[in-house]
């Protein structure tokens, strides 16, 4: 990534105390990323009148559906908005107003909120065309089938003089691989090369060169689907800790659930990466995804082989149900930890906290409650061993997370936003015998 000149970096933490925002090092090192293309960050307030030279826009209030039309209007094309407490779904109407971008993830007490970037326009006009040797596109289909689609990835990969490794493997299934078998893969090319790695699904066709993911200097880049499905036909990986903490965590699901269907294991990989440190994700556009038959095929950069429908990516109808609202929204929702931590104390022993009532409390408020519940348990863990952090906006959602909860044998904190936490809390919950579930006095 770009660095800022020293004077445009101490004007954006300038702005980022006097806002009383609090970003982790990658989030930060987005947010700079963005500021050295687009000019300096403005904090916008309702109301604000946002000039030509108003590119970057932090938002931390929600807007209502007139406060947001009207905000969207008077955006420029190229502009840019980041929501540091994406997390939080009364922000969702105002981001589905704009073309979504990315999402980075927690860290812990260091940055406990999912910061959201979108904006006006296409993704691709944020970065100069990369070198072609900052990634290594990566194939693989079945041995006993598929090598003719595989041919025309190597002719498109060839044309566009990309380095590539194209192999088949040996599968469980004659027409296809299993999620597992993609994810070893993957892992292998991971230890095998230097460059970060395009993963492709042998078939597909490449009309230009596909090096977005590589300019955007990000963890992890893929598609979702109808905004929210994700797809595991094009991923892209760079060259992080992050980056490999994530393909550990989807090559471990997809060993253990060898049946469930693979976008569902992205998902989860995501969500439980997403939440424990801080992954840096970029959506990638539709033309990263074309189908044979879009109307938009012949703009695409990469166009797999198979036809313009949603059956070949979503074959379990309740998965949309679970996940669409959060995935449109770039958040990892409710039925989700937001933030998970682990302490120093050797106990197998968990606490879940769950934040309730964000639907209809001040963001603000909900954003602070998330802090301090988060640093109270870095502070002190009561020889808790792990911590998960939910929110939940509606009664359902809390009563679905205390079930999980104690189906785990977890402790369970309920706190509503606004309420203090006081900073022994963890050590009081730890008296009490047995997995218990508190509330924490309201004030």
């Amino acid at each position: 990534m770009h660095a800022l000149d020293h004077a445009s970096a101490s004007h954006l933490d300038g702005l980022l105390r006097a806002a009383g925002l609090r970003l982790n090092e990658a989030q930060r090192r987005r947010l700079g990323w963005l500021a050295a293309r687009l000019g300096e960050a403005r904090l916008y307030q309702r109301g604000d009148k946002l000039s030509a030279e108003h590119r970057l826009i932090i938002v931390t209030d929600p807007l209502n559906s007139a406060g947001a039309e009207l905000f969207y209007r008077s955006l420029r094309a190229g502009s840019v908005v980041v929501v540091p407490f994406g997390e939080n779904p009364v922000f969702d109407f105002l981001k589905s107003k704009l073309t979504e971008y990315g999402t980075v993830g927690t860290h812990g007490a260091d940055g406990p909120h999912e910061m959201w970037w979108g904006g006006v326009g296409a993704i691709e006009a944020l970065v100069t065309r990369p070198a072609i040797g900052r990634l290594r596109v990566v194939s693989c289909y079945p041995r006993r089938g598929g090598a003719q689609g595989a041919l025309r990835l190597q002719q498109a990969v060839e044309r566009h003089q990309l380095r590539a490794h194209i192999e088949p493997i040996d599968s469980a299934l004659d027409d296809r691989l299993r999620c597992a078998e993609k994810a070893d893969f993957i892992a292998r090319m991971w230890d095998r090369f230097a460059e970060p790695l395009l993963f492709v699904e042998a078939g597909a066709d490449l009309h230009e060169a596909p090096l977005l993911p590589a300019g955007l200097g990000c963890d992890l880049a893929v598609h979702k689907w109808n905004r929210w499905e994700m797809s595991a036909r094009t991923i892209y990986l760079g060259r992080t800790a992050a980056a490999e903490a994530f393909l550990g965590v989807w090559r471990q699901l997809a060993e253990l659930c060898p049946t469930v269907w693979e976008g569902a294991l992205l998902d989860q990989a995501w969500c439980l990466a997403t939440s424990q440190r801080s992954l840096d994700t970029v959506w990638l556009p539709r033309s990263y995804h074309a189908l044979v038959g879009d109307l938009a095929e012949a703009k695409a950069t990469v166009v797999h082989d198979c036809c313009s429908t949603t059956a070949d990516l979503g074959p379990d109808p309740s998965f949309a149900a679970i996940a669409r609202a959060a995935r449109r929204a770039g958040r990892t929702g409710p039925r989700d930890a937001l933030v998970v931590m682990q302490s120093q104390a050797l106990s197998t022993d968990s606490v879940a906290v769950i934040l309730h009532d964000v639907g209809t409390a001040d963001a603000r408020a909900v954003a602070a409650t998330i802090d301090a519940a988060t640093s109270a348990f870095a502070a002190e863990c009561g020889g808790f061993g792990r911590f998960e952090l939910t929110l939940c906006a509606w009664r359902d959602e809390a009563d679905a997370a205390r079930r999980a909860a104690r189906s785990g044998r977890a402790s369970v904190l309920d706190i509503v936003p606004g309420q203090p936490v006081p900073p022994d809390v963890f050590a009081s919950l730890a008296k009490r015998r047995g997995p218990a579930v508190v509330s924490v006095p309201r004030i």
